[in-house]
């Protein structure tokens, strides 16, 4: 049975029984500051188990089906074995306030055993045993047993109890299903709440959740624990034996080819929902879980660029389940090759420098010819191939345990903290305007930057702010965020603006305000968090208006002639501007 089909079959089950068919939500949960990611299908509806009443207004039922993909980040280093997923599609039912246990085992009974055509007796249960905080589920066990099902197992509050997702909130006992030893079924009962003190109160308002994996549901009935041994990855194995010299072939290559497939349908749908590759939070992981897959590209021998055939492949396989992936394909693709090429250009550079760096430390000796004790990667190191190869800590760790090695993670943390602290301190100089001296000439320069960053924004659009800027008497120096290099028009356009600003003599004045006000006025400031309650907001006639600590010329008549004399990368996602004055 087709994945396909078990969609089909689930939502049209559950339809017949009442229940309303609700679109999936995004990956990226909504007030939900908890959590990075839409990790269970029960997530956009958290609110509606204490009221309701809500729900029946939201959806015009208390009964509601969905397939919802989810993301769930603890599992990235396991990924490669064949039951771990980081991207995953998670079949569920839910009810709020309307039936409750007996109803959930018969709906869960009659899908496996009619729909799914599975013998009962091939079917394992397990229940909450209870502890000294919630009794034992006597009712769930008694509901099964008048069901006919006499293989019930007990388990403990890490497997059989859910929640709260907080320090308090619903929760409640479960009912895991099996098959085959593998649980493809999950049924929650939120019977619970716990309040702020930590005790458990039975509710007034009992909820239903329930969640069953698409890809082990799918596994299971072709008769393996395997996940990956369905048709959703098949189209992308393919994609990848075809784009590799050689006889390389998934069956050879089993943990590499499904790193590879997860982590490239994790980073597709998180494209198409508005994540790009970044240094925080969800960005930091889609960019990571990038990198691996170009890792394990590399290592299975491939070259050049991938992710567009990989992403292609993805994009088919899905496109007619969710209309936003062929919708965004084009963004999908583009941000992948951005990453990839970025990433690219050092990886082997980074690899080459990792294995000069390990060999005297498998060697035994250090690089001043003193015996190492033990086996274990310096901080410093590690932050090394972070900061000059970008290579995260994680792929770091990565590649030193496959080697037999660990990573001085302390001193990774002591490093990156002193680079920090330096960049603050560099930082310091930015919000004087980065100047060298305040010369008559670099105060020209300065107010230069603000008539650049302005023309930058007109020409290329908001997304760019200032990241840094150094001034001397010769040049001014600017780097601002920007994910691509400028072509020849473009920086001929910013430069004629900011000549034609020049040529205009605008007038530059300053005023002293709040710094929510000078939000509310729109003025850039991108380093705000470093200025007192008062700030100077410095404004070029009409043009430009930022939060600034000065000092700048009256007039902009006073600059002279503007020229870019070179525009280049900076660092991944920031360019650079150096310019002159004559």
């Amino acid at each position: 049975m087709t994945a396909k089909d078990l969609r089909k079959k689930f939502i049209e089950f559950f339809e017949k029984r009442g229940h309303k068919k609700w679109p999936a939500s995004s990956l990226i949960p909504e007030n939900d500051p908890s959590v990075l990611f839409t990790t269970a299908g029960m997530q956009q509806f958290k609110e509606y188990y204490s009221d309701p009443s809500r729900a029946q207004e939201k959806f015009g039922s208390k009964k509601i089906a969905t397939i919802q993909p989810c993301i769930r980040t603890s599992d990235i280093d396991d990924v490669g074995d064949e039951t771990h997923l980081t991207f995953f599609e998670m079949l569920g039912n839910f009810s709020f306030n309307d039936y409750f246990k007996k109803e959930t085992v018969s709906f869960a009974i009659e899908f496996l055993t009619k729909e799914l055509n599975l013998n009962l007796k091939d079917l394992d249960f397990f229940i909450f045993r209870g502890d000294e905080e919630t009794k034992k589920d006597d009712e769930s066990e008694k509901i099964l047993k008048e069901q006919g099902i006499l293989k019930i197992k007990e388990a403990g509050r890490n497997d059989n109890f859910w929640g709260p997702t907080g320090k308090q909130g619903p929760c409640g006992p479960t009912i895991d299903i099996y098959l085959n030893g593998v649980e493809i079924w999950s049924l929650v009962f939120n019977q619970y709440v716990k309040d702020d003190s930590g005790k458990y109160h039975q509710t007034d308002i009992p909820g239903v959740d329930t969640g069953m994996g698409l890809e082990r549901l799918t596994a299971v009935l072709l008769g393996t624990s395997d996940v990956y041994q369905n048709q959703l990855f098949e189209p992308i194995f393919k994609t990848l034996e075809e784009n590799i010299d050689g006889e390389v072939k998934y069956e050879d290559n089993k943990k590499a080819f499904r790193i590879i497939a997860d982590h490239t349908r994790a980073a597709v749908f998180l494209l198409a929902d508005g994540v790009v590759p970044g240094n925080i939070e969800q960005g930091y992981v889609l960019r990571r879980l990038i990198r691996r897959i170009i890792r394990y590209w590399r290592l299975l021998g491939g070259e050049g660029p991938i992710l567009n055939e990989l992403a292609s492949s993805v994009i088919e396989t899905y496109k007619n389940q969710y209309l936003l992936l062929s919708e965004k394909e084009d963004l999908i693709i583009s941000e992948l090759q951005k990453e990839e090429e970025k990433f690219g250009k050092t990886l082997t550079r980074g690899l080459k420098e990792f294995e000069r760096i390990l060999k005297p430390i498998t060697d035994g000796w250090g690089g001043d010819l003193k015996k190492v004790d033990g086996k274990e990667i310096p901080g410093s190191v590690a932050f090394t191939l972070y900061e000059r190869y970008g290579f995260p800590l994680e792929l770091t760790e990565e590649l030193t345990k496959e080697k037999g090695l660990t990573v001085d993670k302390e001193g990774f943390k002591k490093a990156l903290k002193k680079h920090q602290e330096i960049s603050r301190t560099s930082a310091k100089a930015q919000f004087k305007g980065g100047l060298s001296s305040e010369s008559e000439r670099t105060i020209k320069y300065h107010t230069a930057t603000h008539l650049l960053l302005a023309a930058l924004k007109q020409v290329l659009g908001d997304h760019i702010h200032q990241k840094g800027s150094n001034i001397t008497k010769e040049r001014l120096r600017f780097d601002f965020s920007h994910p691509e290099k400028l072509t020849d028009e473009q920086k001929q356009k910013v430069e004629d603006l900011v000549n034609q600003k020049i040529s205009e003599n605008l007038e530059v004045s300053c005023e002293e305000m709040d710094i929510e006000e000078a939000k509310k006025k729109g003025a850039e400031a991108q380093f705000i968090s470093k200025y007192s309650d008062k700030v100077k907001v410095y404004s070029v006639g009409d043009f430009s208006l930022e939060v600034c600590g000065g000092p700048h010329v009256k007039n902009t008549g006073e600059l002279g002639r503007f020229k870019i004399t070179n525009e280049q990368s900076s660092s991944a996602g920031i360019r650079r501007i150096k310019a002159i004055l004559e």
